[in-house]
């Protein structure tokens, strides 16, 4: 396994800048943008620039922001999802700052007119701190997170897991939360959330190239279909690897573009899932990985010391996860495939990494050997 990032981007940083610097124009007083950065360790979905901005305060003096900007990729960068409602994450952000103790950035300012950029985007305050990495994945070793203490990286996920109990404090019946409705047609809020992604399943593979191990997840969590629970703000990309932390404490909660109204266990389940993911993939290679971490049991304990909500069918909605997860990967690997990066396999299972797993989850051994 490399420790190449998968490319996501065709756009001129050169072009970007000065673009941006001519919108800044419009907001403050002579801004002056810093190089661009692109962080390297994390995301492949939406495009993440980082930068300075200084810009002359109502005194005259300097005034430096560091700044974060949020883009959907370009049309013709084989995004990973059909569509980057810009808008709708911004608001979420916003919201959850408003209403929880959930550590947000600051957001400072939403373009809804592609014509600054090309595309809608936003900018939010960038917040100091670090984060557990995806590549290579913070269960390989060699970084912060994997050289903690027991101690320190059972603070972390405890933590963690609070924060789910803080965003989930905005019940799914709010009106405010009425922007991440979709559709529901007289449809559970678990019904409507499953449907969105057998939609997306079914645009990953409009053209025909599928993965039998999606296909047959996706069949067997309509047969073992759980309890269903009230609904809430679903955060959607619920990971440690989309936070970041300052001495084992989260100070910010990043990407919002999968948010939405779903049961409190389908955020629970992405969040438990998305460390087995990478604890496999150390053991497959070799690594002893992160076993204590993130185990089911502790976060459902944690989470109910917390909220006073007992999660129900947690294992169904690990299921649900790895499903949700592979389609990602197998779209992720299309897109590596377009940016010629990588062939895609033969068989495309292969495109999977987690293919093993995930029909091991489906004939019930899984739930034998996992942490």
């Amino acid at each position: 396994m490399t420790d190449d990032r998968p490319q996501t981007s065709r756009r001129d940083r050169a072009e970007l800048q000065h673009r941006l610097t001519a919108w800044l124009a419009e907001r403050v007083d002579r801004p002056v943008i810093g190089d661009l950065s692109i962080p390297t360790t994390n995301g492949m979905s939406s495009e993440t620039l980082l930068f300075d901005v200084t810009h002359q305060g109502a005194d005259g003096s300097a005034i430096t922001d560091r700044c974060v900007a949020r883009l959907p990729p370009d049309a013709d960068a084989t995004p990973v999802f059909p569509t980057y409602d810009m808008e709708m994450q911004f608001r979420a952000m916003q919201l959850v700052g408003a209403r929880t103790d959930a550590p947000v950035p600051d957001c400072l300012w939403l373009e809804t007119d592609p014509a600054a950029l090309g595309v809608p985007f936003f900018v939010m305050r960038r917040v100091d701190g670090t984060v557990p990495p995806d590549v290579m994945p913070y269960t390989f070793g060699g970084n912060w997170l994997f050289d903690a203490t027991a101690d320190q990286q059972r603070a972390l996920q405890d933590a963690s897991v609070g924060v789910l109990g803080e965003i989930h404090r905005i019940d799914g019946a709010d009106p405010a939360v009425d922007f991440l409705a979709s559709t529901t047609a007289g449809r559970s809020p678990l019904r409507a959330h499953v449907d969105s992604w057998l939609a997306y399943h079914d645009w990953v593979t409009a053209d025909g190239l599928t993965s039998p191990v999606c296909a047959a997840a996706f069949e067997h969590l309509e047969a073992t279909w759980p309890q269903e629970t009230p609904a809430v703000l679903s955060w959607g990309d619920s990971r440690v690897g989309n936070m970041l932390y300052r001495d084992f404490l989260p100070v910010a909660v990043l990407d919002w573009e999968m948010a939405g109204i779903a049961p409190r266990e389908v955020d629970l389940g992405w969040m438990v899932y998305l460390h087995l993911f990478f604890h496999d993939l150390s053991v497959q290679y070799g690594m002893g990985g992160m076993a204590q971490f993130m185990r089911s049991a502790d976060v459902v304990a944690e989470y109910t010391r917390r909220t006073g909500y007992q999660p129900v069918d947690l294992r169904w909605f690990i299921e649900y996860a790895a499903a949700r997860h592979a389609v990602i990967m197998f779209r992720i690997a299309r897109r590596q495939a377009a940016f010629g990066e990588a062939a895609m396999p033969d068989d495309p299972d292969l495109a999977v990494p987690h293919a093993a797993s995930l029909r091991a989850m489906i004939d019930g051994s899984y739930w034998e050997r996992m942490p």
